[in-house]
């Protein structure tokens, strides 16, 4: 049997424009859409709400924040990722690919992160194929260059896994995200409780294994990537000469570069610029660096993350089409450019032929307030 599903009466972001309109989904797949108000029988009346596409998300740390609660407390990984999912089905992201860091700091009193990558994987993609997942779920393996068994972690991932993201991380404080050093004390210090003496430890801890596995690690990641057929992308780049070397290693996305003068180098590169949601929202960064509205501003800004707020991502697409007076454009950041950055050509737009991943939403007072979405032509939340 045919299911079958009419949008009516709605604001259609549609590309570069918003019409009034309607859209047909037919087993799963996007298979007409029409102009006017007209509310054909049996057809869902959206009384001029906003009809959109699913959003899609390539970097949120939620995943993490679900596994561990509270402070030393882990929870069961199948609970975990069912609760993140229908979070995520909440806040109209319909695609989402999972952050999971690679690379553990096992040795003696600094063991702050255990492995858990390989058995992560196996959880969401076991939950996938059974079908428990409301939303689409994809891998993004998170690299951490400062860490001790990143080339093992890495080893035990192939083709087969069908990895969409890696990604290049180095948090060693001094540089990048932490350039300011006071930063990256005040959130180790609050996150771990460590006093002076243990946090003068731990980062020259931290010095030690940038030294000692540094290069390394980072030609290790980028052959991962090229053997895995994964997107790569680099994290936190602050300089022009990181984002050369960025390019040379094959990069196609920037997280959240800290400077504009590492965006300006990312558009010259013809990188895709990623910013985070909560820093449009809050004003600016949380670690000191640049702006993503001034980024936005400067034409440096083609895609946002939820990174730790999902809520976040639809607020943020809307607050862009605001500051650009573009409301298509906006919503394209968090729609059709993230899947443009991974290769996903079925999704990120309300055309013919696509996956119905569709959300519906209204704005008041200038914040979205969501009200259906629908994955593949069923409704999640």
């Amino acid at each position: 049997m045919t299911n079958q599903t009419i949008f009516a009466n709605a604001r259609l972001i549609v590309h570069s424009e918003v019409l009034t309109g309607s859209v047909v989904v037919r087993d799963g797949l996007i298979v007409d859409i029409g102009t006017g108000a007209a509310v054909p029988q049996g057809a869902i009346d959206l009384q001029g709400d906003y009809l959109a596409p699913g959003l899609v998300e390539l970097h949120t740390d939620n995943l993490e924040r679900h596994l561990s609660p509270r402070p030393k407390v882990d929870w069961p990984y199948r609970a975990a990722i069912m609760a993140h999912d229908r979070e995520l089905a909440g806040t109209g992201i319909t695609t989402v690919f999972d952050a999971i860091r690679v690379g553990s700091i096992v040795s003696g009193t600094n063991s702050r992160y255990g492995k858990y990558a390989r058995q992560m994987a196996d959880e969401i993609l076991a939950m996938r194929d059974a079908g428990l997942l409301r939303i689409s779920h994809h891998i993004h393996l998170r690299a951490e260059i400062c860490s001790e068994t990143l080339v093992d972690e890495l080893a035990e991932f192939t083709p087969t896994d069908r990895i969409g993201i890696v990604s290049m991380m180095d948090h060693t404080p001094g540089q990048r995200q932490f350039a300011d050093v006071s930063k990256f004390e005040t959130y180790v210090r609050g996150k771990y409780n460590f006093g002076d003496e243990e946090f003068c430890d731990y980062v020259e801890f931290l010095y030690g294994l940038q030294a000692q596995f540094g290069s390394y690690h980072e030609a290790a990641t980028v052959a991962a990537a090229a053997r895995l057929g994964a997107a790569l992308a680099s994290h936190d780049d602050t300089t022009a000469a990181q984002v050369a070397a960025s390019y040379a290693h094959g990069v196609t996305l920037a997280e959240f570069p800290t400077t504009v003068e590492a965006a300006d180098a990312c558009h010259a590169q013809g990188i895709f610029t990623m910013m985070g949601a909560p820093n449009l929202i809050r004003g600016g960064s949380h670690s000191g660096n640049v702006a993503a509205a001034d980024l936005a501003r400067l034409d440096r800004l083609d895609i946002l993350s939820s990174d730790y707020v999902p809520s976040g991502l639809l607020m943020a697409a809307v607050q862009l089409g605001e500051l650009w007076d573009d409301l298509p454009r906006g919503i394209a950041t968090v729609t059709s450019q993230p899947a443009s950055a991974v290769g996903l050509t079925d999704r990120g737009s309300l055309t013919l032929g696509q996956r119905a991943d569709v959300i519906r939403f209204g704005i008041h007072e200038g914040t979205p307030v969501l009200q259906e979405t629908w994955s593949a032509g069923t409704r999640v939340f």
